[in-house]
């Protein structure tokens, strides 16, 4: 069993920036891979980005990518998400998830763990 918390979202001016937390507890952290997923009102969960259990190999959707970095602090049990250049579309709430595949996953099938997300509005 793994516990995800999610925190950093809020109301941010398109162009903004914004940095994502999720600090993960109850397992080795380093043993999961970790992604970020976003739901609009409306709107079916949708794949962010994706980290592996090593850092060095990620994955973006196409819409963040250039924008959104994800990284992660194996030593703090933590996952970031830093967003840059910020849109309206990007208004969701945000999702930390987790599962112990080898696999960079980009399907909300492929992640086990979820935490309850976190709001981030941006106003044009």
């Amino acid at each position: 069993q793994v516990q995800l918390v999610e925190s950093g979202g809020g109301l941010v001016q398109a162009g903004g920036s914004l940095r994502l937390s999720c600090v993960a507890s109850g397992r080795t952290f380093s043993n999961f891979a970790m992604a970020w997923f976003r739901q609009a009102p409306g709107k079916e969960r949708e794949f962010v980005a994706a980290t592996a259990r090593s850092e060095s190999n990620t994955r973006y959707a196409d819409s963040v990518k250039g924008r959104f970095v994800i990284s992660r602090d194996n030593a703090k049990n933590t996952l970031y998400l830093q967003m840059n250049s910020l849109k309206p579309d990007d208004t969701a709430v945000y999702y930390c998830a987790a599962d112990r595949s080898y696999r960079l996953g980009y399907r909300v099938y492929e992640y086990l763990y979820w935490g309850q997300g976190t709001q981030v509005t941006v106003s044009s």
